[in-house]
Order: structure tokens, then sequence, then C-alpha cells
């Protein structure tokens, strides 16, 4: 099986749980560190999945490495490689489909809740729960690609989350560990102290019941990232249920659809 490729842009938005579980169900991975110096591929024929993580930039800040994720994003759309990208991510996904990445209203910061909609696509990823707490901090926002569906939603800010085929966006974390959320809070600290707001919490609300916080977002991540690797090609398909995904009319792949729309 090819490896999975791992963008970071940060030393405190690292992979986190992620890389324990893929250690867990034996999927081999690639970390690029960009934030060290790396350089991020432009070509995905070589993984069988993307997965892009956080970073403090903005999408909208056109830098080299960013359009050399990006070109990667199109070619893993284009050979159906699946996509996982969180907050940062999810944006650079979005913007890569075409959606548009603004401010936000007011910055996400904290724990907080979300809400899971009614789409198939919601239930496939997320089951049948319909609020969940996730770990956010974030500034931006994406607006929902053209095909894809809104999986997720909140107060602070409407779009939490989309899906399209084998690819999810997400506004938030599932990856942070209680050390990383404590690193977080140290390195970032300045992004707490200078905004004031509701959707912002202290750092003593941010670590109060911490590992029991984290415990629980593990055991969402484990069925959001069994999900995901069971697209995997190579990978047995038995971790979740997972409905079907038909090819479009016309003999169309789906990845040669997204990036036509």
């Amino acid at each position: 099986m090819q490896p999975v490729a791992i963008c970071r842009h940060d030393a405190a938005q690292g992979p986190g749980y992620l890389i324990d579980f893929f250690e867990a169900h034996a999927i081999p991975w690639r970390l690029f560190a960009v934030d060290a110096g790396e350089t991020p591929p432009t070509r995905a024929g070589e993984f069988s999945g993307v997965v892009i993580l956080g970073s403090p930039a903005s999408v909208n800040d056109d830098l080299s490495w960013m359009r050399r994720e990006q070109a990667l994003l199109r070619d893993a759309i284009r050979l159906e490689r699946p996509v996982l990208g969180h907050c940062f991510g999810g944006q650079l996904l979005a913007k890569t489909l075409g959606a548009q990445v603004r401010r936000n209203s007011v910055p996400h910061i904290g724990w907080g809740r979300v809400l899971v909609t009614r789409f198939d696509e919601a239930v496939e990823w997320f089951g049948a729960r319909r609020e969940l707490e996730l770990f956010h901090w974030h500034f931006d926002t994406f607006e929902i690609p053209r095909g894809a569906k809104r999986v997720l939603f909140g107060t602070y800010c409407m779009n939490k989350g989309f899906a399209i085929g084998p690819h999810l966006g997400l506004q938030s974390h599932l990856e942070v560990t209680a050390d990383s959320v404590r690193q977080w809070c140290r390195s970032d600290a300045e992004d707490i102290r200078l905004h004031r707001f509701a959707s912002v919490q202290a750092e003593a609300d941010i670590l109060a019941n911490l590992d029991a916080r984290v415990t629980a977002l593990h055991r969402l991540a484990d069925r959001v990232y069994g999900r995901w690797i069971s697209r995997l090609p190579g990978r047995t398909r038995l971790i979740v249920p997972v409905l079907p995904h038909t090819r479009p009319r016309g003999g169309e792949s789906w990845g040669e659809r997204l990036l036509r729309a």
C-alpha cells in the first residue's frame, strides 16, 4: 500500500492522534514538515491519500508552498485519492474545489459544540449523533464547494465541515492531543489574549477537563478516520459501513467531474 502524504505547517499543529490511528491500522504515511523547510509534493500518484493539517497562515496568502499543496490536491482529486483537511486543510481543499475562503465574523478558539446535518454523507462520517464537541482554532471560514454537502455547522461559524465523494474538509481539529493543546495554548497565547469574544475561550477553560475531552474527541476521530482510510486504494473497506458512491453518468470519474465543475 502506498503511504498517505501528510503536510504539516506548524509544530503545534502536528498530526497528533492521526499518527496513532494510522499506526494502529497499519497505514503507511510520510510527513512533509513544511514549517521545517521541507517541500510538499505536487503529485499524488505515489500516495494513497493526502492529509493537510492546520496552519497559522491564511490560504489567501498565496505562498509558494500553498500553490504546491493546491497542485497536490488537484492531482489527488483527479486520481480519486482521498483528501482529509483539518482546519487550514479544509480551507485549502475548499479553495481547490473553487469555493471562497474569507475572514470569519469572529475568531473561534477552544472547545465548542457543532451540529451534524441530516444529509446521508454526514451520518456516514459522524454517525447518528446530532451534536459533537470539537476543538477549534481559526480565524477564516470556507464556503461549501459546488457539489459538496455541508456535514457540520456551528454557532460561531456556519460551515464547520463538508464532504464530497471520499474527501472531507473540516473547520476544526480531531487530531489534537492533550499535550498538543497545552503546547498550542503556550505558543499562540496572544490569540487568546487579544481577542475577547464569546467565541474565544480563556486558556483555563480550554484546559479544563482536558483529558476527558480529548478522549471523547478521539472516539469520534476513530470513526471519521476509519471511514476515511476505508476509501484508500488498496485498503480493505471493512472498518465502518460506507454507502456506495456511484460513478457520474458518461463514465467520468468523481475526480474528473469535480475538477470540471
